[in-house]
C-alpha cells in the first residue's frame, strides 16, 4: 500500500513539473518573440476613427468607386500602374491609399493596428507608411509587398507568404526616440531610427514603388490609432 501511495505521489509531481515546464516554455517563447497583444496598446488611448477621419488618395481622373469601396467592414483599395497621380501636380506614382485625417502628430508616442489582407501577384508596393520626414525622404517607415513577402522598405523581410490571408499589422512611431517598432500578429519584427520631420501621419492602401504588377490591391479592416498617455 505504501508503495502505491509513493507512486501516486511521483506521479502526480512529475505532472506538475511537466506543466511548470509547459509554462516556462510558453513564457520565454512570448517574451524572445517580441511583446503581447496586451503590451501592445497597454498605456495607450484609442482615438476614435469616424468618416471624417478617412480621406482617400487615388487617381485625379478617376471616379473613388473606381479604385475604392468599404463593405462589411473592410476596406478595399486598387490601382493600375498606369494610373494617374493622386493630383495633376504630383510627380509620384499611382495610389489609392487611405490618410488617417486628424491625427496628424509632432510628438509623443503613436501606434497604428489594422488587419491587412494582399491577393496573390501584388508586388512592388506600399501598403502602409508613416508619411513624414526629413527631405529628401518623404516617409519614416514603409511596409511593402515584394513577391509575397512583407518588407520595410526594401532592406528587411518581415514576414513571407502573406498572400491571400489575413494579418495584424501594430507600427509604433516613438517620436521623441526617433524610433519605429513594427509587429507582425503581435511579434516585433523591426525597432528602427525613422526619418526625422515634423509632423506625421498614418496611411495605408497601396501605393506603387519600383519593379510594381500591373494591379496592386490591399484590403484593410479594424483601423485603429492609439495615443499614449
Amino acid at each position: 500500500m505504501a508503495a502505491l501511495v509513493v507512486k501516486k505521489q511521483a506521479c502526480i509531481l512529475i505532472t506538475l513539473l511537466t506543466y511548470l515546464v509547459i509554462i516556462n516554455a510558453m513564457m520565454t517563447a512570448a517574451s524572445a518573440g517580441g511583446s503581447t497583444d496586451h503590451d501592445l496598446t497597454s498605456g495607450f488611448e484609442s482615438l476614435p476613427l469616424r468618416k471624417k477621419n478617412i480621406r482617400i488618395l487615388k487617381p485625379y481622373d478617376i471616379p473613388l468607386e473606381q479604385r475604392y469601396s468599404f463593405i462589411n467592414g473592410i476596406h478595399k483599395c486598387w490601382v493600375y500602374s498606369t494610373d494617374k497621380p493622386h493630383s495633376p501636380a504630383s510627380k509620384t506614382l499611382p495610389r489609392t491609399e487611405i490618410g488617417i485625417h486628424g491625427y496628424g502628430y509632432r510628438s509623443g508616442v503613436w501606434q497604428f493596428e489594422g488587419y491587412g489582407y494582399v491577393p496573390k501577384g501584388t508586388t512592388g508596393v506600399c501598403i502602409m507608411q508613416i508619411f513624414g520626414a526629413t527631405a529628401p525622404r518623404a516617409s519614416s517607415a514603409m511596409v511593402r509587398v515584394y513577391d509575397g513577402k512583407l518588407m520595410f522598405y526594401r532592406r528587411k523581410v518581415l514576414a513571407e507568404n502573406i498572400y491571400d490571408k489575413w494579418f495584424r499589422l501594430n507600427v509604433i512611431h516613438d517620436v521623441g526616440a526617433s524610433k519605429v517598432q513594427i509587429y507582425i500578429d503581435g511579434e516585433l519584427k523591426l525597432e528602427t531610427k525613422d526619418g526625422g520631420g515634423v509632423v506625421h501621419t498614418f496611411k495605408c492602401g497601396v501605393y506603387a514603388q519600383n519593379h510594381d504588377s500591373n494591379y496592386m490591391e490591399s484590403r484593410w479592416k479594424d483601423l485603429k490609432v492609439f495615443r499614449k498617455l
